[in-house]
């Protein structure tokens, strides 16, 4: 049995102090003046301890509150008051919500799960993966106990194609060619996001991140520099079309990705020659049609399928299609067409909570991408400013490589242990074994189709009672 693959993480406090959900109103007027003001009995004490960080312009008692609303039920004039923030209400996008970059800024400063102790409070219904859920009927079972260890769950994945048999010689020696295959130990690769304030420290730590955790890097090799010969075998060049750069070296690299474009089989044939032992990955826009450009490049040699979304899952030409659906159709086609174990699927884009590697690999993909969680991890707001050109608030340039590396490692952390209690929960104790096992998971569509579809169509102008 291989040893216990286990992501150790420690405690990286923040640069700046975090915007949290609700803060504090206290009003002056009307006060009575209390001889034992309800301020004074805070066991935490944070009206004492109160600042204002001139630097955010962040009053600290919101960060310090613990919420035990001891003194808004006292106070005798209901002078003290709970409210939201409107600085965290303005985190992020409809997508990227705040309560998600709240979560993986906690899961990068902690590296542990985030906890709610009202249980989930969540729709069970909503667009691309909220209208997907995970069968967890194993969990009565006292030896599927995920991260503690008594039954041991391997993450491990393959990148590479994997052919159904081997043939033998007369001599015991292999016949054809010898499969090239790149072991991981987490379904979980690193991408440089197309945005963001970042500088080359800020890649080297993601890059230490990966080194550390086992997994790649992927990053543009227009970003690619004198990086420690060490981190190498851990990045993915992304090449951006036309072939490969002048002065770039093809050796260190096991994985190397290109474009899908009308000269990508040239770019791949070139490639091959210059660097045969790498395995090449196909990167294809999630848009209509991809079913067959995937089952094109395979018999075009291709043993690594990358299918990008958007940054919020959809489908380049069609919003209603989530990531989700595109992986779906996908490793059906493959399945479809009899090839489904000579191709490594890849899949990024939208990837915001570590339920997402689950179901991701639940609907057919092999590993997934992500990208914008690794800026928040380093206390990015996913404000834009970058995009428009303005600073940004939290100096993420200025970061130390160590500090990133060990954010990322808390990130992945967390994520890791999610996943094995995933796992666990639904006895599949492979991630490979988990790769499209829709039988684990309950999809909304499917439901209501077979719960409503019986009842017949409804017209217009009429509804069903």
């Amino acid at each position: 049995m291989p040893s216990k693959y286990m992501i150790h993480t420690r405690s990286v406090p923040n640069r700046f102090k975090t915007i949290s959900r609700s803060g504090v109103i206290a009003w002056e007027e009307g006060c009575l003046k209390c001889a034992l003001c309800v301020k004074k009995q805070c066991v935490y004490g944070v009206y004492d301890n109160r600042a204002l960080d001139s630097r955010q312009m962040l009053e600290s008692i919101d960060n310090q509150c613990m919420n035990c609303f001891r003194c808004v039920q006292s106070c005798p004039k209901e002078l003290i008051h709970k409210s939201v923030i409107p600085e965290y209400k303005s985190l992020g996008d409809d997508y990227w919500t705040p309560d998600i970059i709240s979560k993986l800024w906690y899961q990068a400063e902690t590296g542990k799960i985030p906890v709610s102790g009202a249980g989930y409070p969540g729709p069970f219904s909503g667009p691309g993966f909220d209208a997907m859920w995970t069968d967890m009927s194993e969990i009565v079972r006292p030896t599927r106990d995920g991260i503690h260890g008594r039954e041991y769950i391997s993450t491990a994945i393959d990148i590479g194609k994997k052919p159904g048999r081997l043939s033998f010689s007369r001599e015991g020696e292999l016949v054809g060619e010898i499969p090239r295959i790149i072991s991981i130990p987490i379904p979980i690769i690193l991408k440089v996001p197309a945005f963001g304030s970042f500088s080359k420290e800020t890649i080297k730590g993601w890059a230490m991140a990966a080194k550390d955790l086992g997994t790649l890097l992927a990053l543009p090799e227009t970003l690619l520099g004198n990086e420690p010969r060490d981190y190498g075998p851990h990045l993915i060049p992304i090449l951006s079309g036309g072939g490969p750069k002048k002065g770039f070296s093809w050796k260190r690299s096991r994985v190397i990705e290109i474009p899908w474009n009308k000269d990508w089989r040239r770019t791949f044939d070139d490639l091959r020659k210059k660097n045969g032992h790498a395995l090449v990955s196909l990167r294809l826009a999630l848009r209509e049609g991809i079913e067959e450009r995937v089952i094109s490049a395979i018999r075009g040699g291709i043993s690594t399928i990358h299918i990008e979304a958007s940054d919020h899952g959809k489908a380049a030409d069609r919003r209603e299609v989530f990531i989700r659906d595109g992986i779906r159709g996908v490793h059906l086609a493959l399945v479809e067409a009899g090839v489904r174990d000579e191709v490594t699927l890849l899949a990024s884009g939208g990837l915001a909570m570590a339920e997402h590697v689950a179901k991701s690999l639940i609907c057919g993909a092999d590993a997934v991408l992500i990208d914008i969680p690794l800026l928040v991890a380093l206390e990015c707001r996913v404000c834009m400013r970058c995009a428009k050109g303005l600073p940004c608030p939290v100096e993420m340039e200025k970061a130390r490589p160590s500090w990133v590396a060990r954010r990322v490692i808390n990130l992945l952390g967390a994520w890791h242990n999610q996943l094995l209690e995933v796992m666990g929960a639904m006895g599949v104790r492979d991630a490979r074994r988990l790769r499209g096992e829709a039988g684990r998971a309950m999809f909304y569509d499917d439901l209501d189709r077979s719960t409503f579809a019986s009842l017949g169509s409804n017209a217009d102008g009429y509804e069903l009672e």
